[in-house]
């Protein structure tokens, strides 16, 4: 087994009035040579967006683009069509493929809004644009972890699906409680996310926005501490 420790407070940063931004790697300004990736997982931020702003419309190609809002909403328009609100509670995905262009803003006038926005790797260049969202009730993730993004060729239909070998699992998880996880392949690896709470892997806490990645491993066992909210991505480490 092999892991690696990111502390909240060892992220990258930015402040621009309207958006404050936290980056587990390397983003935009940021750039930390030992934080450019966790294998498929290339970006994972942490906006905090003040009322009635957001980001203008934009392009992305060849990338598998999830958008967890974690308080607030977040409208969301693009050149395929879509248009509509993302609620606390949903998952959006946009697998960018030969090209699109969108544009995400508070879904708010006057309320913060903060979300996750992650992207992956690829596995299938260049296929054609889609977008998809769904909603998860607390209940649905209440003491497990739910997985609500999977593969195209392995989703019973309950998750969102992506082109890429990754899994990304939900979890609302009461103090006491342990939780554990398998990795569906030998070469993937898992970064825990800690969105709140306090939690222990191995001989490691976690405490709110820390993470931990672990690969060369067929799973783990995680440990609650503190009424946690976790985020676990499994992608492929090559």
């Amino acid at each position: 087994m092999k892991k690696v420790f990111h502390s909240a407070a060892t992220r990258g940063s930015a402040d621009f009035g309207w958006l404050k931004a936290s980056y587990s790697f390397s983003f935009a300004n940021y750039f930390n040579p030992n934080r450019l990736q966790f294998g498929a997982l290339r970006v994972l931020n942490d906006d905090f967006i003040d009322g009635g702003m957001g980001f203008g419309t934009h392009p992305h190609q060849n990338m598998e683009i999830i958008t967890i809002p974690l308080s607030g909403a977040l409208q969301h328009k693009d050149s395929m069509g879509n248009e509509g609100i993302i609620h606390e509670g949903e998952v959006q995905v946009m697998s960018a493929g030969s090209g699109v262009q969108h544009s995400e803003f508070n879904g708010s006038k006057t309320e913060m809004a903060n979300t996750l926005q992650i992207w992956v790797f690829t596995e299938t260049e260049n296929v054609e644009p889609r977008y998809d969202q769904k909603k998860y009730t607390p209940e649905d993730r209440h003491n497990k972890l739910l997985t609500v993004v999977s593969p195209k060729d392995d989703n019973d239909g309950n998750a969102l699906w992506v082109h890429q070998q990754t899994y990304f699992n939900l979890g609302n998880i009461d103090a006491g409680k342990k939780v554990s996880y398998q990795v569906h392949r030998e070469n993937h690896g898992m970064y825990i996310f800690l969105i709140s709470g306090k939690i222990k892997i191995d001989d490691q806490t976690l405490e709110k926005r820390d993470a931990l990645g672990i690969w060369e491993a067929n799973g783990t066992e995680i440990e609650v501490i503190e009424d946690a909210r976790i985020l676990l991505i499994e992608v492929p480490m090559e």
